[in-house]
């Protein structure tokens, strides 16, 4: 009988997943959810076939060069892969793969309440009762941005921004997108295509950062970027923090020159700006852009069928180095 392949799990994920993998390898599980350190991770290794990482997991160039010859693939529950050096994986023949599909609705789904929450001022308003400081109704008692009608922009329609934009659609708000390439039609459902990003700038009312983090997109929303935006707009990033300036965002904010914004993700998290923790216009969030069982679950199934293509001599189909 062939032995079953021997994986690294470096992070504790759902049961209904762990399940899975401990039924097609030898899994070696992390059941405290410690982060590993580099040299922890090389250790911890040695003998395996595989690992299944995570985002925040340390496989810089250092790590990766260090692994054992064990290691034949790399596996990250996520769908971003800045964590991962993939040169350096490339030049150990170590493929990669992420898990694109399994996290789209979750995570349009926050863009949405941040949409929502940022426009009705959800902080202040949760802070108002929660320290017993409400004192009663009153008619221009804080007044909020309606979404429905407005104008939405979209930058980076991947899967999640198209999964947005269809949420979006129920609250009748007119779709406008920024991407690298545009959409077929019956993508677009009659979302407006703009190929500059500055002009989409200019007719969002709201504006949703979707994009990957990349050398072209880390820095996106900057001081000049953020003087196209009409006056009171308002910003939500369910993508990376690092598409966006914080010193730009904290400072529109605090002029009035956004209304608000809504934020999933920082950059250097969880040690954040502290500025944004005194912004009452700022709905944060702690990085739960995927944080539902079902979107989970499917994260780490989507794992289980990369290694099992994989080591059955098949492609891995989801593949990005």
């Amino acid at each position: 009988m062939t032995a079953r392949p021997r994986i690294l799990v470096t992070r504790k994920i759902t049961d209904p997943a762990e399940a899975r993998l401990e039924a097609l390898f030898d899994a070696r599980f992390n059941p405290k959810d410690r982060t590993y350190s580099g040299d922890e991770l090389v250790a911890l290794a040695e003998g395996r076939d595989g690992l299944l990482v995570a985002a925040g997991d340390p496989l810089n160039a250092k790590v990766i060069g260090a692994l054992p010859d064990s290691v034949r693939i790399i596996a990250t529950l996520s769908v971003g892969h800045e964590h991962i050096d993939l040169d350096a994986a490339r030049a150990r023949g170590i493929p990669v793969t992420t898990t694109p599909g399994g996290l789209d609705n979750a995570t349009a789904e926050m863009a949405m309440m941040l949409i929502l929450c940022a426009a009705r001022r959800a902080n202040e308003g949760f802070r108002l009762v929660r320290e017993d400081r409400w004192t009663g109704w009153t008619p221009t008692m804080m007044l909020g941005t309606e979404v429905t009608g407005k104008r939405l922009g979209i930058v980076g329609m991947g899967r999640i921004g198209q999964a947005l934009a269809r949420m979006a659609r129920g609250f009748s708000m007119e779709i406008h997108y920024h991407n690298r390439s545009r959409l077929a039609p019956e993508a677009e459902s009659g979302a407006t295509y703009h190929r500059d990003p500055d002009s989409l700038l200019e007719v969002s009312d709201f504006l949703s950062l979707n994009c990957p983090l990349t050398p072209q997109t880390t820095g996106f929303l900057n001081v000049e970027r953020i003087a196209k935006l009409p006056d009171r707009a308002v910003v939500v990033n369910t993508a990376r923090g690092g598409v966006v300036e914080d010193t730009a965002l904290i400072a529109a904010l605090r002029s009035g020159k956004l209304a608000a914004a809504g934020l999933d993700v920082f950059t250097g998290e969880p040690k954040i700006d502290p500025a944004y923790r005194a912004l009452d216009n700022v709905f944060v969030m702690p990085h739960l852009g995927s944080a539902t069982r079902e979107a989970r679950d499917a994260m780490g199934f989507k794992c289980a069928e990369n290694l099992l293509a994989f080591f059955e001599g098949r492609e891995p189909p989801d593949r990005v180095a």
